[in-house]
């Protein structure tokens, strides 16, 4: 299953050393045929048709090459793309090899973010997949004279209804002069013939990463690399007023120190400027950047204090905003309420933090320039160094290798460009370094947010009125200079698809200025969105004398399909089709009675100790979390145990499934223990794990037990909806233990006082 060429330096480009042995190669889309796999498929499907190529090669010696467009960081999509296709071609899985796609328009989107590489590829990937299958069968039919109906594909083999068989590497040769099959010729398999989909399969790269063969943007070595570390400016936005670098330079092993370019116009994801420090080894840079002297000119960002911020949100989400779904006459009947419950929640900017920081290698020559990266998204770095470097696009080759983790921050890739850059200045291949505190300190930070939520509760404990306001940077001031309005369709992430069922809500967006790179974490803006729904319907439940698991089904009401445009509200559903990727209700309940049935909701908690659930929609997938914890009288926090039930459609492999889960609840875990990410006169206060927490093995439960709900609705999203249940899950679980309600992450000292 190992590509052992996977990072090959010298290796031929994938059609040329493929098609050259005489291999059959396929694409998506055929020259004079178009098979449906696109279709409904991408986000803007028209326009990528048909230079969207995902190919698979036969070759001559029956192994099969398939080209993975997508990132692979741990969550397994090389995995589950050769799934998909081996399964749907018949391929045997000790002849499947994967190789890694280049950054290529061809592709259509290779953004591996937003949970979409499944969603938006698995139709196409079995259409390819059994298109191979079409062509071996056809093959062995010409070559026996007999119709093809009579013959069937299994595990590489293609045989006869009279005992007859060909093997797949006995019919590339002749399957080479076919013509592909059109649309309609094409049959996919039923879910009852799946192999491999839809099952538990290894990881295909686990054996190269246990025994450290595999790849990862630091390991790249290509002769003549110089090694390359910034100094960047401190507060977004600050320039380089002077600097002092005699003695950096006399150091042994430095080679040069050259002024980064000055961003201009919107952020996007231009470097931040400052000085390089480019040096014969890592050490050698690291130890003369310490040496340079010099002065910043902070710019406007310069009083940025997050928590005099955090004061001027609260203040913002505390008085009537711009409305963006109503239901009825919320305003009205609060204002008449004798009794409501009112809350604000606050949740501090955060960062991606993943274990592997920013990396990126790059070799600039004769007007282009090739780059080896730890990137989620080549084809914007691509652009970002299209742009800073003033050449075509097409002049810009991006290899994507392993990533250390990702969680978005790796899709911004200011990193990529300080390498291409640095490169074309001196002449020599460059490998930009990032440290844990130059990814702590000048990241693309999740957005600080405030949540204003009251209700007013009828006779029978029911939320009879609602209103909710949300205020926060928006990313939009990434793309567009002095924006202070979140973008649409970060409000569709957990706020304008609220599922509460009541007779009066209104829902209100405030604005808020970005003083630093806010950017998109795993999951968005659902984290604080589902935060305070989640924590305030709890509260309710209280406030009602209610049981809290009883009551959240009662607040979302009774399974149904909820529209949320009938309301006002715009919603783009994750660029989903709503007929297709309906806003379901009864998903959602049911994955909130199978997490507190895992979970036996409603047994006797020992004293110290209590349960606490969650559930929410996103990425068009439904998770429910149940949490237990044990506090001390004295404050101290254990987590015990964490169940979890997720509703993502079709799923192409169960474990992997699980492990995201997993995966995204720790995550969860660490909006509600990190210190957050703090600002004071602009610049970052945190630097590294010791004052950034990331959890610990001590801090995550020692059990996370994951039911994956059988579904016949299509892919979902996978590696992002289980993070936005745990931090409110967790914090119900501790007002169930000690009583004491957390409104504000994290949670920190709060247990103790």
């Amino acid at each position: 299953m190992r590509d052992n060429t996977y990072f090959d330096m010298n290796r031929r480009s994938f059609l040329k050393s493929s098609a050259a042995a005489g291999a059959l190669v396929l694409g998506t889309y055929f020259m004079g045929s178009a098979p449906r796999a696109m279709a409904g498929v991408l986000a803007k499907p028209a326009e990528n048709a048909k230079r969207a190529n995902l190919f698979v090669a036969l070759r001559p010696d029956g192994m099969v090459e398939i080209t993975c467009h997508r990132s692979e960081m741990g969550q397994q999509i090389r995995t589950a793309i050769a799934q998909i296709v081996a399964d749907e071609m018949e391929a045997a899985w000790d002849k499947v090899i994967v190789i890694q796609g280049k950054g290529d328009p061809k592709y259509g989107d290779q953004n591996t973010d937003g949970s979409r590489s499944i969603r938006y590829n698995m139709q196409r990937l079995r259409e390819m997949g059994a298109s191979v299958r079409y062509m071996m069968q056809h093959a062995a039919a010409k070559r026996w004279g007999v119709s093809a109906d009579t013959c069937t594909a299994n595990q590489h083999v293609v045989s006869h209804t009279s005992g007859k068989t060909l093997s797949y590497k006995e019919l590339v040769t002749d399957a080479i002069n076919f013509v592909p099959p059109a649309s309609e010729e094409i049959t996919l398999k039923s879910k009852e013939e799946w192999r491999y989909i839809n099952t538990g399969m290894a990881h295909i790269d686990l054996q190269d990463l246990v025994t450290g063969s595999a790849t990862f943007a630091a390991d790249v070595r290509i002769p003549g690399t110089l090694v390359a570390v910034v100094l960047r400016p401190p507060v977004v936005g600050g320039k380089l007023k002077s600097v002092d670098s005699e003695a950096a330079k006399a150091m042994p092993g430095v080679v040069d120190v050259i002024e980064m370019p000055v961003p201009s116009g919107a952020l996007q994801f231009q470097p931040k400027g400052g000085v390089a420090v480019i040096a014969k080894s890592t050490w050698a840079a690291w130890q003369a950047r310490k040496a340079l002297k010099v002065e910043w000119d902070d710019g406007e960002n310069s009083e940025y204090n997050s928590e005099a911020f955090k004061t001027e949100l609260i203040s913002t989400v505390n008085s009537a905003q711009t409305h963006v779904r109503e239901k009825g006459d919320a305003t009205t009947v609060l204002s008449q309420a004798s009794d409501k419950l009112i809350a604000d929640y606050y949740i501090p900017h955060l960062a991606q933090a993943p274990m592997e920081p920013p990396c990126a290698t790059a070799h600039f020559k004769d007007g282009a320039v090739k780059v080896w990266a730890a990137t989620q998204n080549p084809q914007a770095d691509m652009a970002t160094i299209s742009a800073l470097l003033g050449i075509p696009k097409e002049n810009v080759e991006v290899n994507v290798t392993m990533l250390g983790g990702g969680f978005g921050r790796k899709s911004k890739p200011d990193f990529s460009a300080e390498a291409a850059f640095l490169s074309m200045k001196t002449g020599h291949p460059i490998r930009v370094q990032w440290t844990r505190e130059d990814d702590i300190q000048h990241g693309f930070y999740h957005a600080v947010s405030a949540q204003h939520v009251e209700a007013s509760l009828d006779d029978k404990g029911a939320i009879d009125a609602y209103l909710h306001r949300t205020a926060f940077s928006p990313i939009a001031a990434l793309f567009q200079e002095g924006a202070t309005t979140p973008m649409g369709f970060e409000l569709r992430l957990g706020f304008t698809d609220n599922p509460i069922n009541t007779p009066n809500l209104k829902l209100e967006v405030g604005n808020a200025k970005a003083m630093a790179r806010v950017g998109w974490m795993r999951s968005v803006s659902n984290i604080f969105h589902a935060y305070a729904i989640q924590s305030f319907i709890a509260e309710a439940a209280h406030k009602a004398n209610r049981d809290p698991k009883d009551y959240l089904l009662d607040t979302i009401g009774p399974a149904r399909i909820l529209d949320v445009t009938e309301q006002g509200a715009e919603y783009d559903n994750y660029g989903a089709n709503k007929e297709e990727y309906p806003l379901d209700i009864g998903r959602l309940r049911h994955v909130i009675e199978k997490a507190a049935s895992m979970a036996k909701w409603g047994r006797e908690m020992p004293e110290g100790r209590g349960l606490g659930i969650a559930a929410h929609r996103s990425f068009l997938t439904y998770v429910a979390a149940v949490v237990e914890v044990e506090v001390s009288k004295s404050g101290d926090l254990r987590i015990v145990k964490s169940w979890a039930a997720i509703d993502a459609g079709t799923v192409v492999n169960t474990d992997t499934v699980k492990n995201q889960v997993q995966g995204g609840l720790i995550f969860g875990l660490t909006t509600a223990l990190s210190n957050g990410i703090t600002f004071d006169k602009g610049k970052v206060q945190q630097s590294n794990f010791h004052d950034y927490r990331v959890p610990r093995m001590s801090d995550s439960p020692l059990d996370i037990e994951v039911e994956v709900i059988e579904s016949e609705a299509p892919p979902a999203g996978v590696g992002e909806p289980a993070t936005p249940v745990f931090a409110p899950a967790l914090c119900n679980a501790i007002f169930a233990a000690c009583g004491k309600r957390i409104r504000q992450l994290p949670i920190g000292n709060q247990l103790k006082a």
